[in-house]
Order: C-alpha cells, then structure tokens, then sequence
C-alpha cells in the first residue's frame, strides 16, 4: 500500500500544475453534445474521490459495504462545466490528499477488508485501482498517450 500512496501523491503534484494550465476554452469545449468536458472530467474525478474516500473509510467498519454511484448523474448534478477552474482543480487536490491521508492514516490489517463496488475487491485492490483511474482520465485530459483503463 506504501507503495500506492506515494503514487497517489506523485499524480497530485505532477498532475496538478499541468491542469492549470489549461485554458478555459479548452476546459469547457466538449468533443461532442454527449462528452463530457475536461471541466467534466476532473469533475468525474471528484466524485471518484469522493466516492473511494468513502469506501476507505467505511469498509474499515462494515463488513463489505456496498458503494456506487451512478456517474452520469453526478456529473450533472454537480454542474461542473460552470465551475471556476481554479476551485475546480484546487478541490480534486484536496480531495487526494485527504485519499492519501486516509490510506496513510490506515492500520495495514484492513487493508483486506473488502467493499462492494458491483463486485467485492479490497481496500488495497481498490486504492490501486483508484490511481489507474486517475491516470487514464488525466491522459485524456492533457491530451497524452493514453493509459488503458478497463
């Protein structure tokens, strides 16, 4: 798990800076009406965080918790395309870096209890999981070479 953490805070602050770079223009324009924007995206990564911030958290406690959520809707609920970029991005670091604190912060025998995100998989195999996911939509983002997600 160490060695996941210290990922997650390599992405934090190698990533961070590259998203401020960014232009608004390039943060709103949707590829087409049915894609999210980059503003989106980073929003997408928001509710990740919320929503693996909680898993963390409370597969510590329960016995395999159940804990989804629907993206599309909380992607437009959250009305992230009308976000000021700036809180945008400030908000997804801190939202890792309170991930990187909970996992820092976790007693190691836990990191086997399991929660339920459609399937069980371990806290350990979700906070892994949790830094491909952010590492293929920051790809997407800044317009790299792509890293394949399942």
């Amino acid at each position: 798990m160490k060695e996941t953490i210290s990922q997650l805070q390599d992405i934090i602050a190698q990533y961070e800076p590259m998203l401020l770079q960014l232009k608004e223009e390039q943060l709103t324009a949707k590829p087409n009406p049915a894609k999210w924007s980059k503003k989106e995206i980073i929003g997408h990564l928001i509710d990740s965080a919320l929503s693996n911030a909680r898993r963390f958290v409370v597969a510590q406690y329960e016995d395999a918790p159940h804990i989804v959520y629907a993206q599309d809707t909380w992607v437009k609920a959250s009305g992230y395309q009308n976000y000021d970029a700036a809180d945008l991005i400030s908000l997804w670091r801190l939202l890792n870096k309170h991930i990187v604190s909970i996992l820092s912060n976790m007693n190691p025998e836990l990191y086997s209890r399991t929660c339920v995100t459609g399937e069980p998989h371990t806290i350990e195999w979700l906070a892994a999981d949790y830094n491909k996911h952010l590492l293929h939509h920051m790809h997407v983002i800044l317009d790299r070479e792509p890293v394949v997600y399942p």
